[in-house]
């Protein structure tokens, strides 16, 4: 009996050995690299995008990729955080929480702006209405924030940068300088009725999804950015990415504008944004890998890739535009220090 007890009491400490290595949280050894996605890249529409940065990645390592698709902000980040997938493409506010949660996530690199450079590496937060309600924002013939007040809003999430933390920003910047609201703090933003801000508040769960609030009339007012539903509309007047611009989506747009198709939107305010981060948990992405991902995509092949870096008037829905010199350069953590601020 004491022969089995002894054994018994082995194995158990053989047991407790591997699954404390199993959940270690260090670089084990895998034949595969997880890529998790934002719901606004989750698609459907977005599935060949994917799989040409699942090549670049397994070209590069010599490993397989999977993919993780969300339709949630938070679940994205913390599938990063906890080490279930090794890489990412967040917002800048999604790394910047990632970050703040797990040191381990670092950034990667960033798409530059048309200069080829950091200098102008932007996209934009959009507040925009429907097409024929613009006077409603206007107060002497100029877009006026002052109008928000008592209408139905929409975000995209907490967790976003231009479809959250920019336009709350700027909207409690405005409001505040007024005594009625001189106390107002972004959380005050989260829900609409008596005491607030807005009428109503919804969140579209992606800047997609924000769009789509705000066309079919649930909201007045919706917060997306530019480059997210680039794929879905078109330029139609005024001088883009500024107020006033008219955008409309396009007849044979993919779903979620699938029933949309002609809906014309107008912008009432723009703010530049910093592009959106690809990162990596450190904890589990080996730095060899680390390395060899960060050659491939910071390379003249990836850069001069149509499927990465679309070319005007293909055929291919990817996530970037051919602008210029654009390329993807890597960055430092410092780099979003002005995101960070916001939250100051």
């Amino acid at each position: 009996m004491k022969k089995i007890i002894a054994l018994l009491i082995c194995l158990m400490l053989v047991t407790t050995v591997f699954v404390g290595c199993g959940i270690s949280g260090s670089k084990a050894e895998s034949d595969t690299i997880t890529f998790v996605w934002y719901p606004n890249e989750s698609g459907n529409d977005l599935k060949a995008a994917r799989a040409e940065f699942a090549k670049v990645i397994e070209d590069a390592t010599g490993k397989k990729v999977e993919h993780k698709l969300t339709t949630d902000y938070a679940v994205a980040i913390e599938t990063l955080v906890n080490g279930n997938a090794h890489i990412s493409w967040l917002g800048a506010q999604g790394y910047v929480e990632a970050n703040k949660k797990n040191k381990s996530v670092e950034p990667i690199f960033v798409p530059s702006g048309g200069s080829g450079t950091l200098k102008d590496a932007v996209y934009y937060s959009w507040l925009a209405t429907k097409k024929g309600n613009e006077s409603k924002f206007k107060s002497n013939g100029e877009y006026s924030l002052d109008k928000l007040e008592g209408k139905k809003f929409s975000f995209v999430s907490t967790s976003s940068t231009s479809g959250f933390k920019v336009p709350s920003a700027g909207i409690v910047s405005h409001f505040s300088k007024k005594d009625e609201w001189k106390d107002l703090k972004a959380e005050d933003l989260l829900q609409g009725g008596e005491g607030s801000v807005f009428k109503e508040v919804l969140f579209g769960g992606s800047h997609q999804g924000s769009a789509v609030n705000l066309l079919t009339g649930k909201a007045d007012v919706a917060a997306f950015c530019d480059v997210c539903v680039n794929n879905y509309t078109e330029f139609v007047e005024g001088k883009e990415n500024r107020p006033g611009a008219l955008y409309k989506v396009l007849d044979d747009a993919k779903e979620p504008f699938n029933n949309l198709g002609g809906e014309e939107f107008r912008l009432i305010s723009v703010t530049p944004v910093l592009n959106a981060p690809f990162v990596m948990n450190t904890d589990v992405l080996s730095e060899e890998d680390q390395k060899a991902i960060i050659d491939a995509f910071t390379s003249k092949e990836v850069k001069n890739n149509e499927k990465i870096f679309v070319p005007e008037g293909s055929d291919f829905t990817g996530l970037f535009e051919k602008d210029g010199d654009i390329q993807f350069l890597e960055v430092e953590d410092s780099w979003f220090d002005p995101i960070r601020e916001l939250s100051k």
